[in-house]
């Protein structure tokens, strides 16, 4: 048998993503931040691409033509970029307020000092403060140092004192003594080796003596946390308000003293629309505050080039086309979305939650006239100001349930209701999760079993009836 090499004709169809098909596709589903520094980035990239200076729309279009520096510059609107976009809807149609015009008619928007913040100072920072002006010699502060070292997020020592002892060479009477001096740090009880010795500390801190209290936190911290109030008074053999005294003071301590002081930094979410309530109807208004505002510089463009430069720049304008004409379908896109999603939702953005309709991409897509996958990209990371607070796009889809009448009703108000049942209702005697799908078949006219109760509690973090319960 030989070996032999062949040629074949064959054709087939195939679809192929294109660079620029990518590139539309990643710019639709990244959020504000990411949108921002990836258009940074190409500004970097790309020698066509500048960003336009701060000017309000109404300035003359001329000025903005005219060459301060020997280079003429032209916005995307000009002739290299109008037979492959429509840049009017891009300067304008969407967000074409500008940055001044929006200050002075809806100040609201805008930053002020006041929501300036400074960066707050870490557990591990905080205590090292307080050692350095504590009364310990050298080597205590050395030991204290190590201690401190070795803490969790939550204030908890994650090391144990013969750890501690053999990195630093001390004692063990060192080790705790020291140990013992910055549990009274601020926060009190940080450093503790278990919850027990944590609540024991604070306790301790307070100078509160009774017997009781020390006795609960030692070894019934399992019971209050199930609430098993009526078992602890039998063993006790104490009268019920002492009990509950001494409960109630554990609960007010803190079990992780070193939460308040985590490094993570706070995150101000910008949303990328706002919704207003003008009249009787609503107004949409994209927010196109921080992102560059791009214009091509085209004196490349009108000079002599030799053919490889000339290449490099031919597919650095095409480069700029697509990302400008990419960004205008994506405001384009998220506008669309969201006049589809004011107009379904209205009795939301009228009366509140409890009044949201259940949506799925698919409803969406019909309208808007885009495929399922691009209003999931398009409502990924975005956020939208409404009357009732900056919400997730992906808020406003969700399945429901169908009620007796055959209309349906959202998962969300569902929740809501729940979570207003037993906030309400709820007090003294917890109600079970078989009750309370009983009071929404009531209330709400929908049939609804006791584990979708249970996972709709479990979603809100409410704890079950028994850990409700108090007495």
């Amino acid at each position: 048998m030989s070996l032999q090499f062949t040629q074949n004709l064959k054709l087939i169809q195939q679809l192929v993503m294109t660079p620029q098909l990518q590139q539309a596709i990643k710019l639709l589903q990244l959020s504000r931040l990411e949108l921002t520094e990836s258009i940074q980035q190409s500004l970097l990239e790309n020698p066509l691409l500048e960003e336009k200076q701060a000017q309000t729309r109404g300035e003359d279009q001329e000025a903005q033509k005219k060459p301060s520096d020997g280079i003429q510059r032209i916005d995307v609107q000009e002739k290299h970029l109008l037979k492959s976009a429509e840049w009017d809807d891009y300067l304008g149609v969407f967000s074409s307020t500008s940055r001044h015009a929006k200050e002075r008619d809806l100040p609201e928007l805008t930053g002020t000092l006041e929501n300036m913040y400074s960066r707050k100072p870490s557990l591990e920072s905080h205590l090292h403060w307080q050692l350095s002006l504590s009364n310990l010699d050298s080597r205590q502060k050395k030991i204290g140092e190590v201690i401190i070292g070795n803490l969790g997020s939550n204030g908890y020592l994650q090391s144990t004192p013969e750890e501690i002892r053999t990195e630093t060479g001390a004692s063990s009477e060192e080790v705790e003594r020291v140990l013992e001096i910055i549990h009274f740090f601020d926060p009190v009880g940080v450093a503790a080796r278990s919850l027990e010795e944590c609540l024991t500390v604070q306790a301790r801190f307070q100078e509160l003596e009774d017997p009781l209290l020390y006795s609960l936190i030692q070894n019934h911290l399992s019971d209050i946390e199930e609430g098993r109030v009526k078992e602890l008074m039998k063993s006790f053999d104490v009268e019920p308000g002492r009990i509950e005294a001494c409960i109630d003071t554990i609960r007010s301590f803190d079990p992780r003293p070193g939460m308040g002081y985590s490094e993570d930094d706070v995150v101000y979410i910008s949303p990328d629309a706002y919704i207003f309530k003008v009249d009787e109807d609503f107004t949409i208004l994209l927010n196109d505050e921080g992102l560059p505002d791009l214009q091509i510089n085209a004196s490349y463009l009108e000079k002599d080039q030799d053919p490889e430069a000339a290449e490099y720049l031919k597919k650095k304008l095409q480069e700029a086309e697509w990302l400008v004409k990419s960004l205008q379908q994506r405001q384009k896109t998220l506008y669309r979305v969201l006049e589809y999603i004011v107009d379904y939702q209205r009795e939301f953005f009228l009366k509140g939650p409890a009044f949201l309709k259940p949506m799925v991409l698919k409803d969406v897509s019909g309208t808007v006239g885009v495929h399922e996958s691009t209003v999931s990209r398009i409502t990924t990371s975005k956020y939208v100001s409404t009357p009732f607070g900056i919400l997730d796009l992906k808020f406003f889809f969700g399945s429901g349930l169908e009620t007796a009448n055959g209309s349906h009703i959202s998962s969300e108000s569902i929740k809501l209701t729940l979570k207003g049942l037993i906030t309400e209702v709820d007090r003294g005697r917890p109600l079970s999760d078989e009750k309370i799908s009983k009071h929404l078949k009531e209330m709400l006219d929908v049939s609804i079993a006791r584990r979708t109760v249970a996972k709709y509690r479990d979603i809100l973090q409410i704890p079950s009836s028994k850990k409700r319960k108090k007495k």
